[in-house]
């Protein structure tokens, strides 16, 4: 199943929790905790484009499945990790943070980031 397609934000779980352990200000978490976001992902073979929308803020990540890249994080900030792909999964650590990207089924996309014991997880579904 390709993960290329756009996908809005449709429910979420643990953000602000999440974005407080990460260290995003209290204002940035009031004005992002409404916001839908959108996800459009590009995908060509084992190569990857993910653009993530959420206000003005546009976060552009291109990578390829098992090797090296640099990553932005929520937080701004550029890493270099590798993406693995198991089945319909696509998963990295980055800073400590395990991102786990899930195509539940043809229309719905499940993201999860855990960080210690707190788990963030969004449900977007295809537009």
């Amino acid at each position: 199943m390709s993960f290329s397609g756009k996908y809005q934000l449709e429910s979420h779980e643990g953000f602000e929790a999440f974005m407080k352990a990460i260290g995003l200000p209290d204002d940035v978490i009031e004005k992002g905790k409404d916001i839908k976001s959108t996800s459009e992902i590009e995908q060509n073979g084992d190569d990857f484009k993910v653009t993530v929308t959420t206000g003005s803020k546009v976060l552009i990540n291109s990578f390829t499945v098992g090797q090296e890249a640099e990553l932005e994080t929520l937080t701004g900030e550029k890493i270099k990790a590798v993406v693995v792909k198991e089945g319909n999964k696509l998963k990295v650590t980055l800073k400590g943070i395990e991102s786990v990207t899930e195509l539940a089924d043809a229309n719905t996309l499940i993201n999860t980031l855990t960080l210690g014991n707190i788990t963030y997880k969004r449900i977007s579904k295809r537009m």
